[in-house]
């Protein structure tokens, strides 16, 4: 930060504020204090007839390789909404049966990943490249591009997504990423 967004000062200091515990950038001339939190990043992986959806990256980070639709979520929305947003719009795609899957905190980038279950809408079970996609298409655990997936996140994801279709049964996973290490914390059946 260089400008104060409340007085327009450039007069900004990192300190930690009284009674935090964090450095923060706060404001010398009017005392504004910023917080800086986790960006939140919410997707769905659309189930269809055995597969998942998967969406070729047309932006960066990770240009060219394949991700489940999923984005940051915006102000005023809730995380299914996004959710189906960020489905919309990187694969055109409308879903329906959102279910809560995984959760992941990645701390060394400030990052949240929320990942629902979801199907393809049965009235129109349909996808196509958006803006945000070279490419779309249906992967069976055979077939998707594992060497070529953008996200360590999107690997574990998918991961356990194959195993739990062997059983039949999904549960929630809560856990973490630290230098592209996974560790599962809990499952919540």
């Amino acid at each position: 930060m260089k400008y104060c967004s409340e007085c327009g000062s450039d007069q900004l200091l990192i300190q930690i504020p009284e009674g935090d515990n964090r450095p923060r950038h706060i404001c010398a001339n009017c005392g504004m204090i910023y917080y800086q939190n986790p960006k939140v990043i919410t997707g769905c992986l659309v189930q269809h007839q055995g597969k998942v959806l998967l969406c070729q990256r047309a932006i960066e980070p990770r240009y060219g390789l394949w991700t489940i639709p999923a984005g940051f979520m915006e102000n005023q929305e809730t995380l299914q909404q996004a959710a189906m947003r960020e489905t919309w719009e990187e694969a055109q795609a409308k879903v329906t049966a959102l279910r809560l899957y995984a959760l992941f905190s990645i701390p060394y980038i400030s990052q949240v990943y929320v990942m629902f279950l979801a199907q393809l809408s049965p009235e129109n079970p349909t996808f196509a490249a958006g803006t945000e996609s070279l490419a779309v298409d249906l992967f069976d655990e055979n077939s998707i591009p594992w060497e070529k997936l953008a996200f360590t996140v999107i690997k574990t994801t998918l991961t356990h997504y194959f195993q739990d279709q062997k059983t039949g049964q999904f549960p929630m996973r809560i856990g973490e990423i630290v230098d592209s290490t996974v560790s599962i914390s809990a499952v919540i059946a």
